[in-house]
C-alpha cells in the first residue's frame, strides 16, 4: 500500500505541475481565474492516475500520457463545477473550499466549466509525441465518455431520479454513466497514449467501469457516515437532495461487501498483465477511505 500511496503522490504532482504550467502560460482573465481555481485546488487525481498508470502498464513512460491525463482532469472538474450549481446539487463546498459559483458567481462558474471542456480537447490535440491517430482516438474516447452517452447522461438520470425511489438497475445505469464512463475513459486514454491494442483497451475499459462503480459505492457510504470536515464537501447531501443511493437498497455493511466484490472484478480485468500490481492495489486504497 505504501508503494501505491507514493505513486499516487508522484502522479498527482506530475499532473498538478502540468496543469499549473498550462494556466501560468495563459492570461489572468476572470474566466481563467475561475478555471484555475477549480482545477488546481487539490483533489485526489484518481482519473489522471489511471491514465498515467495504464500508459506505464503498456510500455510507455507516464509523460507520454500527461496531456491526456490533464485533459481527463479538466473534464472531471468541468463536471464538478456544473454539478455544484444551484440548478443541480446546489453545494457550497468542494475540497474544503467554496465551490466555484460561490467564489465567482453562477455565470462565471458556468462559463469556466464550459471552457474547461474545450481546453481539455486542446490539450490532447497538442500532445507532443502522439500520432494523429492517437489524438483522434483520444478525442473519441473522451467525447463519448463525457457527452450525451456518458457522464452528461448520467447527470440527467441523476436529476430525473431525485425525490423518488428508482429501480436498482437504473441506479447501476446512472452510475455507469455518471462515474464509470469517465473512469473507463481515463484508463483507455493511457492505453491509447502507449499505442496499446484492442484487447488492452477492452481490459482497461472494464477495469475503469468497475473502479468507477466501487468508487461511487464508497462515496455513498461516506456521504452518510463521514463529516463535512472529513469529506471537504457537505456531508448528507444525498439525503438533502432526496437521491436514491446504494444505501437505499442495502446496509452500510452490505454496501461495503458489494464494493469489495466489484473491486475484485476490476482487478481480474488486469491481473494477467505484468506490472499491474499498483492498479490491483488501488481498489483497496479506495475502500480504505471508509475506515
Amino acid at each position: 500500500m505504501e508503494a501505491l500511496r507514493s505513486r499516487i503522490k508522484e502522479n498527482a504532482k506530475l499532473v498538478s505541475d502540468a496543469l499549473a504550467a498550462y494556466f501560468a502560460a495563459r492570461s489572468g482573465t476572470a474566466l481563467y481565474q475561475a478555471m484555475e481555481y477549480s482545477v488546481v485546488n487539490g483533489g485526489k487525481r484518481i482519473r489522471p492516475f489511471l491514465t498515467l498508470e495504464f500508459c506505464r502498464l503498456f510500455g510507455a513512460p507516464a509523460e507520454a500520457a500527461l496531456p491526456y491525463a490533464c485533459a481527463i482532469e479538466m473534464v472531471h472538474n468541468f463536471s464538478l463545477i456544473h454539478d455544484d450549481l444551484p440548478c443541480m446539487d446546489n453545494d457550497d463546498l468542494r475540497r474544503g473550499q467554496p465551490t466555484c459559483h460561490k467564489k465567482f458567481g453562477e455565470a462565471q462558474a458556468l462559463l469556466a466549466g464550459d471552457a474547461l471542456i474545450f481546453s481539455a480537447f486542446a490539450c490532447m490535440a497538442a500532445a507532443p509525441g502522439q500520432s494523429a491517430g492517437s489524438k483522434v482516438q483520444a478525442v473519441q474516447i473522451l467525447s463519448e465518455a463525457a457527452g450525451a452517452d456518458g457522464m452528461c447522461e448520467g447527470q440527467m438520470l441523476d436529476m430525473e431520479s431525485e425525490s423518488r425511489r428508482i429501480p436498482f438497475e437504473r441506479l447501476l445505469s446512472l452510475h455507469a454513466h455518471k462515474t464509470g464512463a469517465l473512469m473507463r475513459a481515463a484508463a483507455q486514454l493511457g492505453v491509447t497514449a502507449a499505442s496499446g491494442d484492442a484487447k488492452a483497451l477492452e481490459a482497461a475499459g472494464l477495469y475503469g467501469e468497475k473502479i468507477g462503480l466501487a468508487f461511487q459505492i464508497v462515496d455513498d457510504i461516506l456521504d452518510a457516515t463521514a463529516t463535512t470536515e472529513t469529506l471537504g464537501k457537505p456531508a448528507g447531501s444525498d439525503v438533502k437532495n432526496h437521491k436514491t443511493t446504494f444505501l437505499s437498497y442495502m446496509s452500510v455493511k452490505e454496501a461495503e461487501i458489494y464494493a469489495k466484490r466489484i473491486s475484485e472484478e476490476a482487478c481480474a480485468a488486469v491481473r494477467g498483465y505484468a506490472g499491474a500490481d499498483l492498479l490491483c492495489a488501488l481498489p483497496e486504497y479506495l475502500l480504505f477511505r471508509m475506515n
